[in-house]
């Protein structure tokens, strides 16, 4: 499971640096979360204390569920001084424009690496890009390129919450041997399953539960019944006081409506800002519908983010997913 070369590309970057960023990409979701948290304490453990580094991670928005993880009140925000870090280390993020306002350090850093698993990512736009896009996620990939005697119960917590988000508790298609035998490990390292799934995944507010109803009640079957879509206005998010961190697993329950091939979720983060996820259930390649869209994914699972109206979103959405459930 781990791989030799990638380990020693992260050690020997690490190593030569004195100053170290990380960051992901902008509302980071678990595996993001898990993966930047996941690194940070690696590092923190085994390189500041006997090399002296200066180790910062860049996050904002970290959801309330994931504030179990040690340091989840370490990552700062701060972009008032301009600084030229040696590293750079980029996960979970498939182009540089989902790095938000931690791009302007990512640009002038003398080394960059990027850790992914996202497809879109291909081209790869740091100075090195370990990409595996049959991989879970980017903290099995992360897991793959650490030094299993060096993993503590923090860090194996953080890439266990990571795995479990993207692959939805082990159900996706993206879950294979190695990523069962992965978490296996992280749970013999201290990883509590019970905290991490019931917790993070499945526990939700009374209001996320009234929001999830309300947009499963008013979701509509599209497209001669292979579609199912709902959407949220930005005036109905406010209406009950909810933001992006609270529509987590909307989608994932979309998406096992019987008879759909695809689900499509969109709501308002502002007026006419407008970010749509997509899910999968096999025939549609949904990540060739988001990167048309400026966006990207993977093949059953992708989101992308576009400006206007949303009917016209809907409707330009729509035609896309129909060119390639009518096969042409």
């Amino acid at each position: 499971m781990i791989n030799e070369t990638e380990g020693r590309l992260l050690e020997d970057a690490v190593r030569l640096a004195g100053s170290i960023a990380i960051a992901g990409h902008i509302r980071p979701d678990g595996d993001c979360v898990g993966a930047c948290l996941g690194l940070y304490n690696y590092l923190q453990e085994n390189y500041n204390r006997s090399f002296d580094k200066e180790i910062t991670v860049y996050m904002k928005d970290i959801p309330e569920a994931f504030r179990f993880l040690k340091n989840s009140g370490k990552p700062v925000w701060e972009f008032s001084q301009k600084k030229q870090y040696d590293l750079f280390i980029v996960l979970d993020c498939s182009s540089e424009d989902r790095l938000g306002d931690a791009f302007i350090y990512f640009k002038d850093a003398k080394q960059t690496l990027c850790f992914d698993h996202h497809i879109s990512n291909s081209k790869g736009f740091a100075g090195h890009t370990i990409l595996h896009a049959d991989y879970s996620s980017t903290s099995e990939v992360l897991f793959t390129c650490m030094d299993e005697e060096k993993i503590s119960k923090s860090v194996a917590e953080a890439l266990y919450l990571g795995i479990v988000h993207d692959t939805g508790v082990f159900k996706h298609s993206c879950t294979s041997e190695q990523t069962m035998c992965i978490a296996g490990r992280l749970l013999s390292m201290g990883a509590d399953s019970t905290k991490v799934i019931d917790g993070t995944f499945y526990e939700k507010s009374y209001i996320e539960n009234q929001i999830l109803g309300r947009c499963l009640m008013e979701s509509m079957l599209v497209l001669d019944g292979r579609v199912i879509l709902s959407y949220l206005s930005y005036k109905t998010m406010r209406l009950y006081g909810v933001v992006p961190a609270n529509l987590s697993g909307i989608i994932d329950q979309l998406r096992v409506t019987k008879g759909t091939e695809v689900a499509v979720f969109i709501y308002e983060t502002q007026p006419q800002c407008l970010k749509v996820s997509l899910r999968s259930n096999g025939k549609v390649d949904v990540s060739k519908t988001a990167v048309f869209f400026g966006g990207g994914g993977h093949q059953k699972a992708a989101g992308y983010e576009v400006h206007g109206f949303m009917h016209d979103a809907i409707n330009n959405l729509l035609a896309g997913i129909a060119h390639q459930l009518d096969g042409h």
